[in-house]
């Protein structure tokens, strides 16, 4: 059984036991559940259930990890040749770490 499930603006392929990296949660804890109720697609065996934008009932129940998780350096370059012009800025992206408990359909 697997559900696909929006989370922060992104759409992630849920099954249980599955640990995610997803964009930060804002107060989260360690071990803190959350709950997840933008379930777009739900697959049971043999029956798709498909939602319209959501299916209804349906949440997946996730547990944090790791509330603030940093990803790898990312190098921004900009420069305009014969001009004298360069520009370096990095950016690390923050992620928070869940595992998912159940998907509930």
């Amino acid at each position: 059984m697997y559900a696909i499930v929006e989370i922060n603006g992104q759409q992630f392929k849920v099954e249980e036991g599955k640990k995610l990296f997803v964009n930060h949660i804002k107060d989260s804890e360690e071990g803190q559940t959350v709950e997840f109720d933008k379930v777009l697609l739900v697959e049971n065996g043999d029956s798709i259930t498909v939602g319209a934008p959501t299916v209804e009932g349906a949440k997946v129940v996730a547990e944090v990890k790791k509330p603030l998780v940093k990803g790898d350096k990312v190098i921004v370059f900009k420069m305009k040749r014969r001009k004298d012009y360069r520009k370096k800025n990095g950016h690390r992206q923050q992620f928070t770490e869940v595992v998912i408990k159940s998907v509930n359909a």
